[in-house]
């Protein structure tokens, strides 16, 4: 059987940053997600990383946060998986997360309660973390760096520090969207990790945590 993939990526018009979707979440989380129906945007049109805004994210329909936690613990059993799209990039990297999350929780000197959870993972959340292009992260090889958009035949100082300015507004952007949905991703897995009321993590979930999704890890 082969592993799952997102459903997200034949969304038309799905902002990208290098290849990897910038996908809208249901979340009340700030943070620079993208609001509303999927569209296009450049890296000059991007809305100022300094102005976070809450996303309008369809609520009666499953986001990229859903579709990680349904395909978690099946797609954690495979090792090989073929990106398909820029979502299945997404996916990726949440799946790895998850993994991360339920690492950290495991590793507690004690059984965490709820609250205990949810605080250790919002700050595992937004803790530093590779991203695409840094030289630590570990799926380099199935990833595009955010990339500046100067002309390559220039080599004017200008339209070098128009692109530098680019390039650092892309990876800036990329980071806080990824730390915004990395938050809403570990809220809702602690809903999902304490649902059966017993204010212990559910062992289901708690026997994935050493399962490696492409037998990667994020580094954290």
């Amino acid at each position: 059987m082969p592993a799952y993939h997102s459903s997200l990526n034949d969304e038309p018009d799905v902002r990208q940053v290098g290849n990897l979707a910038i996908l809208p979440i249901k979340t009340r989380i700030r943070g620079p997600a993208p609001q509303g129906e999927l569209q296009h945007a450049t890296a000059e049109s991007m809305t100022a990383i300094t102005s976070p805004f809450r996303t309008i994210a369809d609520p009666s329909q499953p986001d990229i946060i859903d579709e990680t936690l349904d395909l978690f613990r099946a797609n954690s059993l495979f090792r090989n998986f073929e990106i398909k799209g820029p979502a299945d990039r997404t996916l990726i990297v949440l799946i790895l997360y998850v993994s991360d999350c339920l690492a950290k929780l495991g590793g507690a000197r004690t059984v965490p309660t709820q609250i205990e959870a949810s605080k250790s993972l919002n700050t595992l959340s937004v803790e530093s973390f590779p991203i695409p292009g840094d030289a630590n992260f570990a799926l380099n090889a199935h990833y595009a760096p955010p990339a500046s958009r100067s002309d390559s035949g220039e080599h004017h100082l200008v339209t070098l520090k128009k692109g530098l300015c680019l390039l650092t507004r892309s990876l800036e952007y990329l980071r806080q969207y990824l730390t915004q949905v990395r938050q809403e991703l570990a809220a809702r897995l602690v809903e999902k990790l304490y649902a059966d009321g017993t204010g212990k993590p559910s062992k289901w979930w708690m026997s994935f945590q050493k399962r490696r999704f492409m037998n990667r890890s994020l580094g954290n």
